[in-house]
């Protein structure tokens, strides 16, 4: 598969390389996009400040940018935390997408999207401060509504970004089972 992956909020880490490194192992093209410029930030508020400077509407023109190369050839696109988000609103607006993975990570699904059967799958830590149970059920209706084939893998006692060794929310149990989950999933992919 042709992926596109989008770092958090924290900026192009170690981990999210890491990551882009096992999906290649597994057979995967992987693109890994800088939309920070090399910026990366050790808190979540030092992150939402700088993402808040470059804005929202620019993040997702450089996550746009950076796609464009790739779209015509069926891309996957993928995400940690605001990396899922990006990746949500690009994957909704790309008729040739096929298929979703959001590590940690949602967004507003913008009325009329309609993405026919778009095969999607979200991890997150549960609970989540940042992804409550009252917003996941909400945004699971509106993807089915949309369309999309949806599947939510909750981990217990996680912390929101728990693949990241660096952070202290990681919990390498829950990271183990995430990425043979997803890579299930990836692999499901090649078959369509």
């Amino acid at each position: 598969m042709n992926i596109m992956l989008f770092h958090s909020v924290y900026g192009l880490r170690p981990a999210v390389l890491a990551a882009a490194d096992r999906l290649r192992e597994a057979g995967h093209q992987v693109h890994v996009p800088d939309l920070y410029d090399g910026q990366t930030v050790d808190t979540v508020e030092e992150g939402r400040d700088l993402k808040d400077k470059i804005g929202t509407e620019e993040l997702l023109r450089r996550a746009i940018v950076a796609s464009a190369p790739y779209s015509d050839r069926g891309l996957v696109y993928a995400g940690f935390s605001l990396g899922g988000s990006i990746a949500q609103n690009l994957a909704t607006g790309d008729e040739k997408a096929r298929g979703l993975l959001l590590l940690h990570g949602t967004s507003d699904i913008a009325e009329g999207v309609s993405v026919d059967e778009l095969p999607v799958q979200l991890h997150v830590a549960d609970p989540d401060p940042f992804e409550t149970h009252d917003w996941l059920s909400a945004w699971y209706l509106q993807m089915q509504r949309a369309g999309a084939d949806v599947e939510i893998y909750r981990y217990p006692g996680a912390g929101h970004l728990y693949t990241d060794p660096e952070l202290p929310d990681y919990d390498e149990p829950s990271a183990e089972q995430t990425w043979r989950v997803a890579l299930g999933f990836l692999e499901s992919l090649r078959e369509h």
